[in-house]
């Protein structure tokens, strides 16, 4: 995935937002985690939070092409 998005006459990385919409992705994943107390199954929260975001940040990379959306 190569390109730049323009947004309002500035150029930015394709990557740079796609990762901002999957951190708050991340973050709606992260409180519906938490409100079904799904993170007393696992050891290390913060490692299960990175893969939350490494996850849906991939996701995102996966889906942006097949929306249509030219860079």
């Amino acid at each position: 995935m190569t390109g730049e998005i323009a947004i309002g006459g500035v150029f930015f990385p394709t990557l740079l937002l796609l990762s901002v919409v999957a951190l708050f992705l991340t973050f709606g994943l992260i409180r519906l985690v938490g409100y079904f107390s799904l993170y007393r199954f696992v050891a290390y929260r913060a490692l299960v939070d990175l893969c939350l975001f490494i996850f849906s940040l991939g996701l995102l990379a996966v889906l942006f092409p097949l929306l249509g959306i030219r860079t």
